[in-house]
């Protein structure tokens, strides 16, 4: 067990004395925030339950650490399990005494909770198809590895203005966001990464500012010294709500920020003993057999496959969890990934392994509409404005009773305030919850955000278009995919050359 895991453990003891004290009414709830954040934990909407938030680095989640999640949940008898945009799991309904019991457990399991919330590095994305993706430049989960087991090796060294988060990209989806963290790599086809710093989206959104390119992998650590090094340096300490890296683009300037970043480099580099070297895990596993489908996705390695599973808002049954256990379970090389949109994918299946996994994912979205992202919501979370889930469902219901097409209406993203926890902001379609008063009246109502975009070297965030009523919002999407369908074309297609008409259509419906 590395130091820092033992240190994890020994936290947890404040961490108890400080849950007890809350949950028994002796705490109060923002004193609270202050020490659980830091644990990855924060009490929900009420204050009588709370969460905690499992770090799941890269975004794999192995057999046996999906094995602590499943037995958890149906020890603790848990309903709302939650794929987050970040790539960990959060359990949602603990009691104080469940919170530090899945803490102290999942250390167990090496999986590290500390860190997981507050003003702390958080965790580490990576592509989840990442090494068996066609089309991608090379694999980057080690690097990603290396460099979240850095950043928690320094957690006691550093008191951060506000979160860092970093990703990895390897492929133009560019489904973590690489360029739009707080600091992103971007892999290269010859084998060297692109740097990109003090991005992130939430209010004031920033794409980040390439400071470096055709970086060795051997260096990353010296790029994450320099992040971490600019931030504790220029950081807004006097104000929360400016405090992410990506105001330090406006605080210093481009030109001045990007020097200022060298700068640190510069030193960190002069102190050495950050070089890295990552050993790749080349799949070694012999595939068989045939299978495609909507859900199959064929891998570079031959007669392998992933099967991608989305459970609906991200939010997975625990007893389809079990199942999907006690199927992979004895397959050889078998792991699930988790996707920055809650998606579940499963990866290193044969044909027949993937035919199986294929049965016991079948309550998930069906469509591209299903797939849509959304944030826990405003009936859990306590910063939460509206209910996000809430909205997806009726949404969801509204399209299934509209009879649409899949391929109608795209994936949207929702988030249940101005925080961007569920992308809204790079969204084809996007939603932030807010209120609008009409006739005096406050009514739940969620700004629309349109043509967002995370491909990259097509990155950009939404224009906002206006606020809709949230009782409005599934019979504008119903009213937009039948104009669609009506097209003959799928939503994709369509919307590039109809951004005018898609916009008069929504003016029937923005308040």
């Amino acid at each position: 067990m590395t130091d820092y895991m033992k240190a994890f453990r020994e936290d947890l003891i404040q961490f108890d004395e400080s849950t007890r004290d809350f949950y028994t009414g002796k705490m109060s709830k923002q004193e609270y925030k202050g020490i659980s954040g830091g644990f990855g934990s924060y009490a929900e909407r009420g204050g009588k339950s709370g969460m905690i938030r499992l770090r799941m680095t890269a975004g794999r989640l192995t057999k046996e650490k999906l094995a602590f999640v499943v037995e958890m949940a149906e020890r603790l008898s848990l309903n709302t399990i939650k794929l987050t945009t970040c790539e960990t799991i959060q359990l949602h309904g603990l009691t104080g005494r469940q919170i530090l019991e899945v803490a102290t457990k999942a250390l167990d399991h090496g999986i590290v909770c500390r860190g997981g919330g507050g003003d702390h590095p958080r965790n580490v994305m990576a592509p989840p198809l990442s090494g068996v993706l066609p089309g991608e430049t090379f694999d980057v989960i080690p690097y990603a590895e290396a460099v979240a087991d850095y950043l928690l090796s320094i957690l006691y060294e550093i008191k951060l203005p506000r979160k860092l988060k970093v990703g990895f990209a390897n492929h133009p989806s560019n489904q973590t966001h690489a360029t739009m963290r707080d600091l992103g790599f971007v892999a290269k086809e010859d084998g060297t990464f692109d740097v990109y710093s003090a991005g992130g989206m939430g209010p004031n959104p920033k794409l980040g500012l390439r400071v470096a390119t055709g970086v060795n992998g051997c260096d990353l650590l010296y790029y994450v010294r320099a992040m971490v090094d600019t931030f504790l340096t220029y950081g807004n300490y006097e104000s929360r709500a400016k405090a992410r890296t990506r105001y330090m683009q406006e605080a210093l300037g481009e030109e001045a920020y990007i020097k200022a970043f060298h700068e640190k480099l510069n030193a960190a580099l002069s102190a050495g003993g950050l070089n890295l070297s990552v050993e790749q895990s080349p799949i070694t596993k012999t595939g068989t057999g045939e299978i495609s489908g909507q859900r199959i996705i064929p891998q570079k390695q031959k007669g392998l496959y992933a099967v991608s599973y989305h459970p609906l808002g991200g939010i997975p049954k625990r007893e389809v969890l079990r199942n999907l256990l006690d199927t992979i379970q004895d397959f050889e090389a078998v792991e699930v990934r988790l996707g920055a949109d809650g998606t579940m994918y499963i990866i290193n299946c044969n044909a027949q392994e993937a035919e199986q996994v294929l049965k016991v994912t079948e309550d998930g979205a069906q469509t591209a509409f299903e797939h849509s992202v959304s944030c826990i919501g405003a009936s859990i979370c306590q910063q939460g404005v509206r209910d996000s889930q809430g909205l997806y469902r009726a949404c969801v219901q509204a399209v299934r009773e509209a009879g649409l097409k899949d391929g109608a209406l795209p994936v949207m993203h929702i988030s249940g305030c101005p925080s961007s926890c569920g992308t809204h902001q790079v969204g084809v379609l996007g939603f932030h919850g807010g209120t609008k008063v009409v006739d005096k009246v406050p009514q739940p109502a969620f700004t629309l955000h349109v043509n967002g975009c995370e491909t990259l070297g097509s990155e950009r965030f939404g224009e906002q278009w206006g606020t809709m009523l949230e009782k409005d919002i599934p019979e504008f999407l119903v009213a937009l995919g039948q104009k669609v369908q009506d097209s003959g074309k799928a939503f994709m297609d369509w919307y590039p050359d109809h951004l005018n008409e898609m916009r008069e259509l929504a003016d029937k419906y923005l308040v």
